[in-house]
């Protein structure tokens, strides 16, 4: 069986940092104030990504859909280095730790946070404000008010990176 798909470009958003060597490849949108860091890969060729604002993805991400499931990232996630996210929903104020795998009709609820290395396995759906580990993944706890607080520092943090990227390109343009 062959999937076809429209040819598509990506729709970028104000004050938005792609690095070098990032390929965003079919319906691939993303929010104000965001970044997409080095060597990532967004492919969205048999359906879309939606990626919210102040939204940071950290190098060697890989993020692609399924033909019956898009990706929808939702505002103020960190996406931590070497991040699998695949035909999967993440909610606001997320930070998914580095080298996890989120596999097709997961859902992150908001205010969480995935510890490096998890596996979250299909139609796996979390609720909000929760701690989630392991391999598979599992609840551990909810979340306490700092580190759901730390979560948005997270984010902040980033748009500053990516903001200092900005005006170094903005000063080395002729």
């Amino acid at each position: 069986m062959m999937i076809t798909y429209e040819k598509r470009h990506p729709e970028i958003g104000e004050n938005v940092f792609i690095a070098a060597g990032v390929r965003l490849i079919g319906e691939v949108v993303i929010g104000n104030d965001s970044s997409v860091f080095f060597n990532s890969v967004l492919r969205a060729d048999i359906n879309s990504i939606t990626v919210g604002e102040r939204t940071n993805i950290q190098d060697n991400c890989t993020v692609h859909v399924a033909s019956d499931q898009p990706v929808l990232v939702g505002n103020d996630v960190t996406i931590g280095h070497n991040v699998v996210i695949h035909a999967c929903r993440i909610g606001d104020n997320v930070t998914i730790g580095m080298s996890s795998t989120i596999m097709n009709g997961a859902v992150i609820g908001d205010n969480s946070i995935v510890a490096a290395g998890s596996l979250i396995t299909r139609n796996k759906v979390f609720p909000d404000g929760v701690l989630i580990l392991g391999n598979p993944a599992k609840v551990i706890r909810e979340l306490t008010g700092d580190e759901i607080a730390g979560n948005r520092k997270m984010a902040i943090k980033y748009r500053g990176v990516k903001n200092n990227y900005l005006l170094d390109a903005r000063e080395e343009a002729p």
